[in-house]
């Protein structure tokens, strides 16, 4: 939840400037992976990424059954103890491809339809200052065209939870998910239904009230059942109100500021229900990478709900990216397609991506909010130079 810069401070449960790295796509011609080489420019990325200002990175990547693992800098200040390649660490947004994943199971068991209203499923909840939820479809909620307001970009919410002073004294408060969505409201639409884009958090936390409503478990419970256990993510939890993060794990750093300079404080304890469908999780790198090659290999949706989860929204802003629901697809410099997520939260910043067949993973985790360029790592895994 934590600022990169002052954008990303009102954005931060996802950080748009996470997000901008973590880069949104637009549909291209699958590329192959270019042959596995050393890792060694992705070493050198990560390398760069610490010298940048980074604490630690700790990264995966997995490609035709032979799996990497790597880190760089440390994982504790004071100590100066190394990250470890096995550490959990908090996702953030990533958890909106699992919420999006629910979300569709559930379609294709016939219990609900893209094309309902959310007003059909939490009727009143999206009311007010011109937002209304018989006008917004669940599709739009997922691929963020419904208009409703970001919540972690209001101006109070920013203040209290994003920076030094609210922080040290809010960082364990608990705002149910209505309170959320009643902080977006407050605030005018920013555009309306289906007529463009904009990221906004509000979107997974009422996605994982629907789930809620049409299954009368929480999402958590539901993220659990179809997904983590069946897969076998033993490194990934949907932690509510919990506060802490589990062992192995790296101390998590962030600014509390709107610049990158100033001191550096330690924001690993902090109650990541206020980030709830749209970026709660936590996980590790194997367990990212064995989710997204699961997905887009089709283990967890049938073909018609992964192809609706692969159709992107142009997003003019960023090049060569595009936005599906709750999915990432983006091509890079040297004609390679990943699909993924990235996530950014008080103190982490990870990515996870991986090739449309699935046989070519990368997850990391930056355990510093305010530095480092992710998309250099990506770049680097796929599209190696030589050196």
């Amino acid at each position: 939840m934590s600022p990169r810069t002052a954008r990303a401070t009102r954005l931060a449960l996802t950080t748009a400037a996470t997000l901008a790295a973590a880069a949104l796509a637009t549909p291209a011609a699958l590329a192959d992976s270019p042959p596995a080489r050393d890792h060694g420019a992705t070493r050198r990325a990560m390398d760069a990424a610490v010298e940048a200002g980074v604490p630690g990175v700790a990264a995966q990547a997995d490609k035709n059954r032979t799996t990497w693992k790597a880190t760089a800098g440390v994982g504790d200040l004071r100590t100066k103890k190394p990250r470890s390649a096995k550490d959990h660490y908090r996702v953030g947004s990533i958890t909106k491809t699992f919420t999006s994943t629910v979300v569709l199971q559930l379609e294709a068991e016939r219990r609900l339809s893209l094309d309902d209203t959310v007003d059909k499923w939490l009727p009143g909840v999206v009311s007010g200052n011109g937002h209304d939820g018989r006008r917004i479809t669940l599709r739009q909620l997922l691929n963020h065209t419904s208009g409703i307001y970001n919540y972690t970009a209001d101006d109070t919410f920013a203040r209290t939870y994003f920076l030094k002073d609210g922080f040290f004294e809010h960082r364990f408060d608990h705002l149910p998910p209505r309170d959320l969505v009643r902080i977006a409201t407050s605030h005018a639409p920013d555009f309306a239904p289906g007529t463009s884009w904009n990221y906004s958090n509000t979107n997974y936390v009422l996605a994982g009230m629907v789930i809620e409503k049409v299954t009368g478990h929480s999402y958590g419970d539901e993220i659990r059942q179809r997904i983590i256990e069946p897969l076998g993510l033993n490194g990934t939890l949907v932690p509510g109100t919990y506060p802490k993060v589990p062992k192995p794990s790296s101390r998590a750093y962030g600014k509390l500021a709107e610049t990158a300079t100033g001191p550096t404080y330690d924001v690993t304890e902090l109650n990541p229900a206020l980030a709830s469908a749209a970026g709660e999780m936590i996980s590790d790198s194997g367990d990212l990478n064995r989710f997204y090659s699961a997905l887009l290999r089709g283990r967890l949706l049938p073909g018609k709900q992964l192809a609706e989860m692969k159709t992107t929204v142009k997003v003019a802003e960023i090049p060569n990216a595009g936005y599906g629901l709750g999915l990432i697809e983006r091509k890079l410099s040297c004609g390679v397609v990943v699909w993924g997520h990235g996530g950014g939260i008080h103190g982490s910043n990870s990515e996870a991506v991986t090739t449309a067949d699935g046989h070519h993973s990368l997850a990391f985790n930056f355990n510093g909010d305010w530095s480092g360029d992710t998309d250099a790592v990506i770049e680097a895994e796929y599209c190696p130079q030589p050196k």
